[in-house]
């Protein structure tokens, strides 16, 4: 089969390797009918390259059709319709009883000390082949993927893989108080639904800062009100002054370890980039390689007793923070990687109707074929051709 492999640093290519293959009988096939990139794709594509190793096969956001399954998958036969969700989970470990399923006792990767296996996610994940490709095998199928309708538009519910959820936790975690303020720091896929749910589920106000015009111009199109941070010199004092002279309610850092606005975590993680893959690990493993510009500015923005919630994916274990300041101000700070099925049964109703509350079928900018995933990657990377969100079709 043809799938997208990773081969260096902002070098992917799409290459034939082998098909898979039922290997465990809670195994399923899936042959792929739509699937994106994730902004934290790109953080293989630049950061961390380390992790990886030339033909590792990426992608993490698939949903296609059941061509087989193993000997102990119930519930999933051929011809089904199915989301693949970009974490591995069992469904019944100590953690997945606590809906924990990011945190998979199953499938945890204890070797490099993280949680659960992910799709298409750097050896610190298991290694796992991803779902930028022709087929997947989906292991612990008994659980993970999401059955869905047999008719309606891929994009309805592509993005219950990780976007649509992701967002959801981040906004559930940020526990905005029923007309109250929530803030949105960056506008790529995760914050825009970031901002949508946080309307739909009763804040009052939502404002949303980006500094790419794309983006800022389809939030405002959902209704969301907008602050391009280029025209800010004091983006926590601006906030600040909007709302109240207090600040947010809650704030959601959206962005992620690779912020605008920070030469010295830039530094860093270029010079990460330079080493050896193993000298690199163990700078990743034990440096501050996070661009903490826009976590800090959220930390300095959020009212005294707020509560600020991290959906970007950070990946540095020594990064400061200003714990006199947060202790000081009553900050409660809430984050991890999203425990996708928690949330999928409240979010399919509102995917189901005609009336499209989340706006799901706007948000892709771009839909090309599986060859052009390397120009794509480039594209996204790049913020080129107002591209926000990109699907694929083998």
């Amino acid at each position: 089969m043809k799938a997208l492999t990773w081969q260096g640093k902002r070098d992917v290519r799409v290459e034939e390797v082998p098909d898979p293959r039922i290997e465990e009988p809670t195994d399923a096939i899936v042959r792929i009918t739509s699937t994106a990139i994730c902004g934290s794709d790109l953080h293989l594509y630049e950061v961390l390259g380390p992790y990886l190793k030339p033909g590792d096969v990426l992608g993490h956001e698939p949903m296609g059709i059941v061509e087989e399954v193993g000997s102990e998958v119930t519930g999933l036969k051929p011809g089904d319709r199915v989301v693949v969700p970009f974490n591995i989970a069992c469904g019944s470990c100590w953690m997945c009883q606590r809906q924990l399923y990011a945190q998979c006792e199953t499938t945890q990767v204890t070797g490099e000390g993280k949680g659960a296996a992910l799709f298409g996610y750097t050896s610190l994940y298991g290694s796992v082949p991803g779902g930028q490709a022709e087929y997947l095998r989906v292991p612990q199928a008994h659980f993970g993927p999401i059955k869905i309708p047999q008719t309606g538009a891929d994009e309805r519910y592509l993005y219950l893989s990780d976007i649509l959820p992701t967002a959801w936790q981040a906004v559930a975690y940020a526990d905005t108080p029923p007309g109250g303020t929530l803030a949105v720091f960056g506008l790529g896929p995760v914050g825009q639904f970031c901002a949508r749910i946080g309307r739909h589920l009763g804040a009052g106000r939502v404002i949303g800062l980006d500094l790419v015009p794309e983006r800022l111009e389809l939030a405002r199109r959902h209704g969301i009100e907008v602050l391009d941070v280029r025209e800010l010199s004091d983006v926590p004092g601006a906030l600040i002054d909007l709302v109240d002279g207090r600040g947010p309610d809650a704030v959601i850092d959206a962005v992620g370890m690779e912020a605008h606005g920070s030469p010295a975590g830039k530094l860093a993680q270029t010079a990460a980039g330079l080493l050896p893959d193993k000298l690199a690990q163990t700078m990743t493993d034990r440096a501050g390689v996070d661009r903490l510009s826009v976590l800090h500015a959220a930390l300095k923005s959020v009212r005294r007793g707020g509560t600020v919630s991290l959906s970007g994916v950070y990946g540095g274990e020594a990064d400061p923070m200003p714990l006199m300041e947060m202790f000081d101000r009553g900050i409660q700070l809430r984050m991890g990687q999203c425990h996708v099925r928690r949330w999928t049964d409240e979010i399919l109703p509102l995917l189901a109707g005609d009336d499209d509350p989340l706006g799901v079928e706007d948000l892709r900018t771009h839909r090309l074929p599986l060859a052009r995933a390397p120009q794509a990657y480039e594209m996204f990377q790049k913020k080129e051709d107002g591209c926000i969100k990109v699907v694929l079709e083998p």
